[in-house]
């Protein structure tokens, strides 16, 4: 009796063996698939933050980047870029961006601050959306207009126009930088990027040509601006702008009378102003000729839609 119960005992320990080593091995396969999903997670999910200077490069940002970038804009919509000056807690918060998108000129607050946010963040990409453009000189008054004006150094580029996005010319190279910014962070995503890229050149070639189309048979190719900030626009499509301010200065009653005189002689009929500035001397100017004041925002969000509004102002002033 007891020799037959030793073999019974010894099945009943083997098979409690299995049984337990079977149970341990699912578990630890469970482990295993969780660990690797939480990787996966970590590792694909989390998109890029690129900080930019200002609201029309996020779309340019977007537009390429797609789901695998968020965007944080330094310049509130409705501030001065000339201007603002950033506080210490947006700079700890842009600092933690991966790449940083620059106009690259003309934008004080970009001078001051690169070389905190490379400071703080050694790994920050900085992508300068100026390199390879022909940068232009902020349009200034005639030299009557311009007299005790003047003396600015070349060396800090505080005369230089930092618009250039109005120009979609220049936009289609600044998508370009920021494609290539993205690629060398993430280079494992080329082809996602690439793709973006070339559908958003093809929107802003046919926005190029739609402008080209509006503006086509205008007889009259002046125009008045408070800001000179459509300096870029016109020249691609040969318009010839006249700020109202004077080196970034509210115009003088003598310099007003003189404006309004070049508004008469180049049969100005609208002055467009922008929000970031106050209207009150192109306001001065409208009265005088008998035109009247028109906003026009170069840093509104939208960038397509905002430019196609933009041409459709100007082709209905230039007249």
């Amino acid at each position: 009796m007891k020799l037959k119960i030793i073999p019974i005992l010894v099945l009943l320990i083997v098979g409690l063996s299995i049984f337990i080593s079977g149970c341990t091995d699912a578990g630890d396969s469970g482990d295993n698939k969780t660990k690797e999903q939480e990787t996966e997670m970590s590792g694909t999910d989390e998109p890029t933050t690129v900080a930019v200077s200002v609201v029309p490069l996020a779309e340019f940002v977007e537009k390429v980047g797609g789901d695998k970038v968020k965007t944080v804009v330094i310049i509130p919509p409705g501030a001065d870029p000339h201007t603002y000056e950033l506080s210490p807690r947006e700079v700890q918060e842009i600092s933690k961006a991966s790449m940083l998108v620059t106009v690259g000129v003309g934008m004080p607050f970009e001078k001051v601050w690169i070389d905190k946010f490379e400071t703080m963040n050694s790994g920050t990409l900085i992508v300068n959306c100026s390199k390879g453009l022909e940068l232009r000189e902020l349009e200034k008054h005639d030299e009557e207009l311009e007299a005790g004006n003047k003396e600015e150094s070349d060396e800090d580029h505080e005369g230089l126009d930092p618009h250039i996005w109005t120009s979609p010319a220049n936009a289609k190279m600044m998508v370009e930088d920021i494609y290539e910014g993205l690629v060398e962070l993430d280079p494992e995503n080329k082809a996602y990027y690439t793709q973006n890229r070339d559908a958003y050149l093809e929107e802003l070639d046919a926005l190029d040509a739609r402008i080209r189309e509006k503006l086509e048979g205008s007889e009259e190719r002046n125009f008045m601006v408070y800001h000179p900030s459509w300096g870029y626009f016109a020249a691609d499509y040969g318009l010839t702008m006249i700020p109202v301010e004077v080196e970034g200065k509210e115009p003088s009653a003598r310099d007003l009378a003189k404006l309004i005189d070049l508004a008469k002689e180049k049969k100005v009929k609208v002055i467009f102003v922008q929000s970031q500035f106050s209207p009150r001397s192109a306001e001065v100017v409208a009265q005088e000729i008998g035109g009247e004041v028109v906003a026009v925002d170069p840093l509104a969000k939208d960038y397509i839609a905002n430019m196609d509004n933009v041409s459709d102002v100007f082709a209905r002033n230039l007249v």
